[in-house]
């Protein structure tokens, strides 16, 4: 059957598909619109399975925070080649997808795939997605915060770093939040205070130290005890309140927060491009 140029530029428009797919797909379905977009969605699947072991490591994350700072969402979505990951539908795909995690309170990458988009679902978008762009489309991490304090978020420019900072109280200076925002996304901290971290890798640390001491030719009790030393230097590069401010050494970040009459953090989440 003839497919008019007009039908082609209305299955364009709904599904952002080349022209000739689009025509491809309308001849396959006889001009009928609703399958031919099946047609179009389909063959996304399909190239979302020829695609499914490729690496994408490239792409943005995005973040929706709520004016009064109280919840906040942010979402990775990861692409093939950072050419995509600059391409407009893609940058609010990401934008959009960040609001529909905040909306439904969702802080799996699984459930979010599973919810509601547009017609279908978020996994539906991600084929469609596949076959329009060619590449490996992909949400990897969701993360959710709320909170009875506040939230402050920051992100780096080119999206590939974000991080989320939830303070126990109401951040009176937005530069203060943004300080300490920074100062996890330029130091990597593994926990906000020295409780958060791992019992079994202080201990690993500790037998690192004390291993150290004893090839050093310092005898087993005396190690034991001068490793004390290299965890507290530990707690102090790697635990955020006991890190140094970045824009003042001589201040810890728990003693800048406070000079400044700032609530502590509690909790904070650093989401960087390709990484868990």
């Amino acid at each position: 059957m003839s497919i008019s140029a007009a039908d082609v530029k209305k299955l364009r428009d709904v599904t952002g598909a080349g022209m000739m797919d689009c025509k491809k797909a309308l001849a396959e379905a006889n001009g009928d619109m609703d399958a031919a977009i099946e047609y179009l969605r389909k063959k996304g699947q399909k190239v979302a399975e020829k695609r499914a072991d490729r690496d994408a490591k490239q792409g943005l994350i995005a973040v929706h925070l709520s004016e009064d700072g109280k919840k906040a969402a942010a979402v990775e979505l990861n692409c093939e080649t950072d050419f995509v990951a600059r391409n407009e539908e893609f940058i609010q795909n990401a934008t959009d997808f960040a609001k529909l995690a905040f909306d439904n309170n969702t802080a799996s990458a699984d459930d979010f795939k599973a919810l509601p988009f547009g017609k279908a679902t978020v996994a539906t978008q991600l084929e469609t997605l596949v076959g329009k762009i060619g590449e490996k489309i992909d949400v990897s991490r969701v993360e959710l915060f709320t909170t009875e304090g506040q939230i402050v978020s920051y992100i780096h420019p080119g999206s590939q770093l974000a991080v989320l900072v939830d303070f126990d109280g109401e951040v009176k200076n937005p530069e203060v939040g943004k300080d300490v925002a920074m100062q996890v996304a330029a130091m990597s901290p593994i926990a906000a205070t020295r409780e958060e971290v791992d019992a079994s890798l202080l201990e690993k640390e500790r037998e690192i130290a004390i291993e150290q001491l004893i090839n050093e030719g310092k005898p087993a009790e005396i190690a034991k005890k001068a490793a004390e030393g290299k965890i507290r230097r530990f707690y102090e590069e790697r635990v955020l309140l006991e890190q140094k401010f970045v824009k003042d050494n001589s201040l810890s970040v728990a003693q800048y927060l406070k000079k400044e009459g700032e609530p502590s953090v509690k909790r904070f989440s650093r989401i960087q491009l390709g990484e868990n």
